[in-house]
């Protein structure tokens, strides 16, 4: 696995990447404008302070859009990829408009952003 991401002592207990996010990021694929996935010191930065910002969710963020605050996030109490509109006061954080049950399916939704994307 690639050492960009969270390691498995950062990681909450008993959670592991999901081997086709971790494929995806073996290859390098980084940028999907708007989306660009999350690494090293900002993917860090960007866990601690959701950790902070919303101590009730158990949240591990992989990619943010460049045009707002939307993070992908798994949502580790739901099993599914949730968007959260970070910096928004905690209980209007979630992006209820905007979900998937994993990771293939946030990826679908993300390259129709691309393609859409000026």
């Amino acid at each position: 696995m690639s050492t960009t991401l969270l390691t498995k002592e950062e990681l909450p207990h008993g959670f592991e990447y999901p081997s086709d996010f971790v494929r995806f990021v073996d290859l390098e694929i980084f940028y999907l404008e708007p989306w660009f996935v999350l690494r090293e010191d900002r993917l860090r930065t960007r866990y601690h302070g959701m950790k902070l910002r919303y101590p009730k969710r158990r949240l591990v963020p992989f990619a943010r859009r460049e045009d707002n605050d939307d993070v992908a996030c798994w949502d580790l109490a739901t099993g599914t990829v949730a968007i959260v509109h970070d910096f928004a006061s905690p209980g209007w954080e979630s992006r209820g408009d905007r979900g998937f049950p994993d990771f293939a399916a946030w990826l679908h939704s993300a390259i129709d952003d691309m393609l859409e994307f000026r």
